[in-house]
């Protein structure tokens, strides 16, 4: 028996994963992978069906790399469909079993908020609704701390749209201030087309900015810069993290998928590391279920194709 059909039939027989197998054998993933790809060779799989499973196995594994290792099965196996595959959820699950791939589980965060009791409060315009039918209907936000090695901290503020999960604003600093939220507002409102394109005549149908009732997002200077722009403000109660739920998911995503597998020397490297997912794959190639299992700016590319008016 050759040493590729041994690990084979451990994967197969009692789903010991690949990797593990070829680590304890000493034996490159890669050369593994290419005796898969060799159906025709006398030492590679025998039947037809251990020829689509190394196939698969190899077109599971390519997906799970090009997407960081971030997809589990139910974006991989949007991500193999796109590519021509004709398989399902619970396959794709077995195929990341026997490899031991794993997009393990976010974790939460733990907030900034610090409420100013005197300032002036916002009704919740949402309503955990967190869902829209047009682009600049529904934006929310929140703020968070990237930690570093030399012991200084980068903030970052952000701005979504529920209509697609779009990252519109993603302003980075060294101080958790109101400035940061009024920077991350005006880059939303930027990427938007400019305030002309969000503003609309009737005050009802203005765009919603929902976030806690931290002090950032009460500041005077942050309250006249959303009146100025058109943006009606909207908050959700004290200390309750499930009234700005598709925030605290976006900074959830950010924790488990870049805080929690990079060190940062200084705030040079986070800024770089967390814009490049931000603006590269968040935006651009991660999957989302509210999104209909696209990425945000391709789900706002096609549903503009089809809805002009909602461009």
């Amino acid at each position: 028996m050759s040493v590729a059909r041994f690990i084979a039939d451990q994967r197969t027989k009692y789903r010991v994963p690949h990797a593990v197998t070829c680590r304890l054998l000493e034996v490159g993933e890669s050369w593994f992978y290419k005796w898969i790809a060799r159906a025709g060779d006398p030492d590679g799989p025998h039947t037809a069906s251990e020829r689509r499973r190394g196939e698969l196995d190899a077109a599971v594994a390519e997906a799970f790399a090009k997407a960081k290792g971030l997809h589990g099965s139910p974006r991989l196996v949007a991500d193999l469909r796109d590519l021509g595959w004709q398989v399902s959820e619970k396959t794709v699950a077995d195929s990341m079993r026997r490899q031991g791939l794993v997009a393990r589980q976010i974790k939460r965060r733990n907030g900034l908020t610090k409420q100013d009791k005197t300032a002036p409060k916002f009704p919740d315009l949402v309503k955990r609704d967190f869902t829209a039918a047009a682009p600049n209907q529904k934006w929310v936000g929140d703020m968070t701390e990237i930690p570093t090695e030399c012991g200084q901290k980068l903030y970052l503020a952000t701005v979504l749209d529920l209509y697609s999960r779009r990252l519109l604003g993603a302003a980075m600093g060294l101080h958790p201030d109101a400035d940061l939220a009024c920077a991350a507002i005006k880059m939303a409102v930027a990427a938007r087309g400019g305030s002309h394109v969000i503003w609309r005549d009737e005050a009802s149908e203005r765009v919603i900015f929902h976030t806690d009732r931290g002090s950032t997002y009460t500041a005077r200077a942050f309250t006249t810069l959303c009146r100025q722009l058109g943006i009606r403000q909207s908050m959700g109660r004290v200390g309750s993290c499930f009234d700005n739920a598709a925030a605290e998911a976006f900074f959830s995503s950010l924790e488990w998928e870049v805080l929690s597998r990079n060190r940062f020397h200084d705030t040079i490297h986070a800024q770089a590391a967390v814009i490049d997912w931000c603006y590269t794959f968040y935006n651009h190639q991660r999957r989302h279920s509210a999104a209909d299992g696209l990425s945000p700016v391709n789900y706002e590319i096609r549903e503009s194709k089809t809805k002009p008016e909602a461009a």
